[in-house]
């Protein structure tokens, strides 16, 4: 099992990230939650990793923090909760928004994440009450980089278009969200977090 990885990160491609660790190129798929605080390409980056080996692939998914790891760990143990859903899960609302919603019973917030149905929240809810006793107290991190400042880039549009679909938003929701977005956002991380915000906010 990989569970770290330190390297420089050479690709960002939201959910994907290529880390060169030693000349070895890590392809790495993260939630929105890692990508906001990743540094521009060609930085050192140090990540939590969690692989998951299907049939036809190994695929390794990258965490800002242990609490980011472990709550995907334990989600990809609910029934009909793979990883796709629950990197969609990280990337719509934070650890502590999650448990918050755990808490509280409150199945209305998380059907607002794509992919996430009114059974598959109600499953949440029932399956996460004790596991998220794991969670508590847990704010270990990794010092993804020193001073980490999110740059403006070319094809910012298409790269939050790309990152949004890949999450499981619809074509057509994700150019009405863009829309909705402030225009001050300028960079692919500012755009996704704000279509995030406005399709938590509908």
């Amino acid at each position: 099992m990989i569970g770290f990885l330190r390297g420089r990160l050479t690709a960002k491609h939201p959910p994907q990230l290529l880390i060169d660790v030693g000349g070895v190129g890590y392809e790495v798929e993260a939630p929105m939650s890692t990508f906001y605080v990743l540094p521009p390409v060609g930085s050192d980056v140090s990540l939590f990793t969690h692989l998951v080996v299907r049939e036809d692939a190994h695929v390794l998914f990258g965490f800002g923090s242990e609490r980011e790891r472990r709550l995907f760990r334990e989600l990809i143990k609910v029934s009909n909760v793979g990883p796709k859903l629950a990197l969609a899960l990280l990337s719509g609302m934070t650890v502590d928004s999650f448990l918050l919603c755990i808490e509280a019973q409150d199945a209305d917030t998380l059907v607002k994440i794509p992919g996430v149905g009114r059974k598959t929240a109600e499953r949440l809810l029932i399956e996460m009450r004790d596991r998220i006793k794991n969670l508590t107290g847990l704010d270990t991190a990794v010092p993804i980089a020193a001073g980490a400042v999110a740059t403006a880039g070319n094809g910012a549009q298409a790269e939050a278009f790309s990152a949004l679909v890949a999450l499981g938003y619809k074509p057509a929701e994700v150019t009405r969200l863009l829309k909705a977005v402030d225009p001050g956002a300028r960079t692919t991380e500012e755009l996704i977090r704000g279509a995030l915000q406005v399709a938590a906010a509908k």
